[in-house]
């Protein structure tokens, strides 16, 4: 069993199936007796719950910190200015200018303002959403419209990571920050792409991030058929294991088109995924190994 582990799902471009391949994942591990969490790490745009339709939801805001200056006390000195390095306060003549957007929330000008005339005030930049489909705890995140900390939602949704279960992070697309935010302290990527030039040319990139991350990959083409052997010959150049392949079926789209899980309406894809969980099995024991072995030696076993 796939326990206290942690599998992320990301693509190195929007498109590729990347949830289909997350939730349908998901069912086919619950379906198999594993405690089994989803959690939809793509803030921006989250969709999982489109296809696992989880119920009895329960939400709460997520805030941060933010400079609130009180100009009645405030000198004009200029210190909170000079400690920000993303401009995110300013200090013009007597008047001192914020910018929320701008904020990284470290909390550095409440700590050198001499006058005490800096406060903080909480801004509100999304939300979490906690339900169950069935018997899997799903965990959603909703960045709010206009705002742009996105990794700092992931942090709160990854938070709601637990032992003893297989967590399935459905990650955000591209290569940018919260992708590497929704990345960090994950067991093993499974890279969804499409046989295509630019799928070939995103997953290059994607390839590139996970192993400066120095995480465990593998690649699972999506719409097998419909292109080139590019992405093949790629892999096998690189040594990079093909998990699994999902063929260009007319049957995957509809189901896709109408918010069903493929697993559920076509009985013959329930193997297929079914090998998913196998080779995730078969690498987690391989890198458990490795770990061992790796302990015995620097213990001079």
């Amino acid at each position: 069993m796939l326990n206290d582990y942690v599998v992320a799902v990301a693509s190195g471009k929007g498109g590729t199936g990347k949830t289909t391949v997350a939730a349908n994942l998901a069912r086919t591990a619950c379906d198999a007796g594993q405690n089994v969490q989803y959690l939809d790490c793509d803030v921006e745009e989250p969709n999982g719950h489109i296809f696992l339709k989880p119920q009895d939801i329960s939400s709460r805001q997520v805030t941060i910190d933010v400079p609130q200056v009180d100009l009645e006390k405030c000198t004009a000195c200029g210190q909170c200015g000079q400690i920000c390095q993303y401009g995110a306060i300013i200090c013009i003549k007597e008047n001192v200018l914020t910018f929320e957007q701008l904020c990284h929330s470290c909390g550095g000008c409440f700590r050198v303002c001499p006058d005490d005339a800096i406060t903080p005030k909480p801004l509100e930049i999304g939300a979490i959403e906690c339900g169950k489909a069935g018997e899997i705890d799903f965990v959603s995140g909703r960045l709010n419209v206009g705002h742009v900390r996105t990794p700092t939602l992931i942090k709160e949704v990854k938070k709601h990571i637990r032992p003893e279960t297989l967590a399935i992070l459905d990650v955000p697309p591209g290569t940018s920050c919260p992708v590497v935010e929704a990345l960090k302290e994950t067991d093993f990527v499974l890279l969804v792409t499409e046989p295509t030039p630019f799928g070939l040319n995103d997953l290059k990139l994607a390839v590139e991030l996970v192993r400066e991350l120095n995480l465990p990959f593998a690649v699972v083409i999506n719409r097998d058929g419909i292109g080139d052997e590019e992405v093949e010959r790629y892999c096998a150049t690189q040594n990079i294991d093909i998990a699994f392949r999902l063929p260009d079926d007319r049957r995957i789209a509809e189901a896709y088109s109408s918010g069903q899980m493929v697993v559920n309406v076509l009985d013959d894809y329930k193997k297929q995924f079914h090998s998913v969980l196998d080779y995730l099995e078969s690498a987690k024991g391989t890198l458990d190994k490795i770990e061992r072995a790796q302990h015995r030696s620097s213990n001079g076993n």
